[in-house]
């Protein structure tokens, strides 16, 4: 909309003493406009240009991010973990916020909309700066008032989650695997207080749920699990012990090769438990294989059985389950939700960098074949940083598609997966002339379609969480996300996607 001669987001506009602060496009660059109502406006600690009359233009500097947040604290992230649904969404470009406000406005759930590992800052070479600086401008830009969490995601030193924790995270994810033992790791022996606290008992946990452990199976977890369990209490007692952060605690044990039984999984909570140390969530390394991007392989009537005693494991001592790389794991949504009885915590990432791709695909798809080309030579390269088994010769042939197929390879799961891993060597790769190859004409396509991504961002996040069983609550304005399907009407290819016909999304500003 017009507003004071400025292209402005609507939804941004805010009155604060005798000023309104809104923001505005300006060509490729978004800014924030500060403006007297009447009379003088009270200074407000913006860094700008001056406009004259009282008017301020504010680049969206990290300095001017943390002003914003000092004035309006909606835009700065809160606990949440304590809710009983939160889903937590990265993204690794830094432009998918709105899209995620389209669809956490219609679901009961809590977002933690600035998720990132320190993996991800370094291949994007952004920072955790950067990335909550992203999610505030966006809700300011959005008007979404209901609180949103930021997770420094799957951290392994402490120095790490002090970087994270100073900026004001209201999450942390101590990834413990560096500390995890291979899986056929045994003490040696075992002390007194072992044998006393799980030889010759039951531990009945309700829910038809009772769980024993025989010597092997003790000094198995002993041997595995001993220094992970030794590292969360150490990073608890300096950084969570004495409440001095506003920041939930979840633990990680899932970035190893071989499940977390539910044996192993009782055996790390009861440890941690006794130990005094208190998280909100854990995350099991679940059976079957959570690939990036891609849905659920493996067996599903095991991953029901086995995740129906981690949901009751969890109850016992009061924490919920965490399920990382949740990205597109449809097939077992409905499982997750039945048997946490609707308290989980479910992290995605990838899959909104892949939804940018896909807006590629549909308007640029000479664009995308120069990316999938590239994507296809560095594969070998990215691959050392994820767990992921595509048969890149099952791929169709990016060049033997016609215009109108090409979004379809984005419903293709070998084709996910390598775009999906890829997108740091995409991002940063450049010409002779140190210019970026893709990065720059990347970003100029997703500013000229953001109403686009925001719509197909929100179908496909709400599939996620349609499917784990996420009640939808009445959208402000009086409408529902887009569904998958009501953006997929008119496809024509033969691995689905969405129609180069379809119309963009209604866009907030002119």
């Amino acid at each position: 909309m017009r507003y004071l001669g400025f292209d402005a987001y609507e939804k941004s506009i805010h009155t604060i003493g005798s000023s309104v602060v809104f923001m505005a496009r300006e060509g490729d660059a978004t800014v924030i406009i500060c403006a007297p109502q009447a009379g003088v406006p009270e200074p407000l600690g913006f860094t700008g240009q001056d406009l004259g009359d009282g008017r301020l233009r504010v680049p969206l500097t990290h300095e001017n991010a943390e002003v914003l947040r000092k004035h309006f604290p909606f835009t700065a992230p809160v606990r949440g973990l304590t809710r009983d649904r939160s889903f937590g969404v990265g993204d690794r470009l830094g432009i998918a916020t709105p899209g995620h406000i389209k669809v956490f406005e219609s679901y009961d759930v809590f977002p933690v909309f600035a998720q990132q590992s320190i993996r991800e800052l370094n291949l994007t070479g952004r920072t955790y700066e950067d990335v909550l600086d992203a999610v505030s401008f966006a809700v300011f830009q959005e008007g979404f008032t209901k609180g949103f969490g930021a997770d420094g995601d799957h951290l392994k030193t402490g120095k790490d989650v002090a970087y994270a924790l100073s900026l004001g995270f209201s999450m942390i994810t101590l990834d413990c695997s560096d500390y995890i033992k291979a899986e056929g790791a045994q003490a040696l022996t075992l002390s007194p207080r072992y044998q006393d606290q799980y030889l010759n008992k039951t531990f009945t946990l309700g829910e038809g749920v009772s769980l024993s452990f025989t010597e092997k199976e003790l000094l198995q977890c002993i041997g595995v699990y001993a220094d992970a369990i030794a590292f969360a209490r150490e990073i608890y007692t300096r950084f969570f012990k004495d409440d001095r952060y506003e920041a939930d605690f979840e633990i990680s044990i899932d970035e190893t090769s071989t499940p977390t039984t539910p044996l192993q999984h009782f055996f790390v909570a009861k440890e941690l438990t006794d130990a005094g140390v208190s998280f909100a969530t854990l995350a099991p390394r679940f059976c079957g294989e959570f690939q990036k991007g891609i849905d659920y392989r493996g067996d599903v009537a095991q991953f029901d059985e086995e995740i129906q005693v981690h949901g009751v494991i969890a109850r016992h001592f009061g924490y919920k389950l965490s399920i990382h790389s949740g990205s597109d794991k449809f097939s077992v949504f409905p499982s997750i939700g039945r048997e946490t009885q609707g308290v989980f915590h479910v992290k995605t990432a990838g899959t909104t960098w892949l939804e940018a791709i896909r807006v590629v695909a549909l308007v640029d798809p000479r664009l995308y074949r120069e990316v999938h080309h590239y994507a296809r030579s560095v594969f070998e390269e990215a691959a050392a940083y994820y767990h992921v088994t595509p048969n890149l010769n099952q791929i169709p042939e990016v060049d033997t598609l016609t215009d109108a197929e090409v979004p379809g390879l984005l419903d293709h799961p070998d084709a996910r997966q390598l775009i999906h891993i890829t997108y740091g060597l995409i991002l940063n790769k450049k010409n002779l002339d140190g210019s970026y190859t893709f990065k720059d004409r990347l970003y100029r396509l997703w500013r000229n379609h953001e109403g686009r991504y925001a719509d197909f961002l929100a179908a496909h996040i709400g599939k996620h969480l349609s499917l784990l069983g996420v009640k939808k609550i009445e959208h402000p304005l009086g409408m529902a996300a887009p569904s998958v399907k009501a953006l997929s009407r008119g496809m024509g290819t033969s691995y689905g996607g969405i129609s180069p016909s379809a119309k963009p999304g209604p866009r907030i500003s002119p």
